[in-house]
């Protein structure tokens, strides 16, 4: 597996923007599709976009369409999270994950092998 190390969080208000980091170490970062999740206090962990092992697909949830973009960097072993018209309800603490074993998109939690800690977006009205 791969050890994922999330960065970019903080700060902003409503409407503005944000781009997450998401490193890799290993070697078999460009055999895994990448995915993003979030997590707010007291609730489940949300899939919020997903990014195939070349970058050719991208999957996101319908709230973030059109806002969000996913991309990935294989030389760099690095995806990233583009964020912008950025809302309240955007607040919570984002993961990066990797997923070594399928195609197509996968909304659960569950699919994905590995993950980073997190770091936190807080979006003020």
């Amino acid at each position: 597996q791969v050890q994922l190390a999330e960065s970019g969080g903080g700060l902003v208000q409503a409407g503005g923007s944000l781009t997450l980091s998401c490193a890799a170490s290993g070697r078999t970062f460009s055999d895994h599709a990448m995915g993003w999740f979030r997590q707010a206090p007291g609730k489940e962990r949300d899939f919020v976009a997903r990014i195939s092992r070349t970058g050719g697909r991208t999957y996101y949830a319908d709230s973030e369409k059109g806002r969000f973009t996913i991309s990935r960097d294989n030389a760099k072993n690095t995806v990233y999270l583009q964020m912008s018209s950025l809302k309240p309800e955007d607040t919570a603490v984002y993961y990066c994950a990797a997923d070594s074993s399928g195609f197509g998109p996968k909304y659960d939690p569950a699919a994905y092998d590995s993950w980073g800690q997190g770091t936190p977006v807080t979006v003020s009205s």
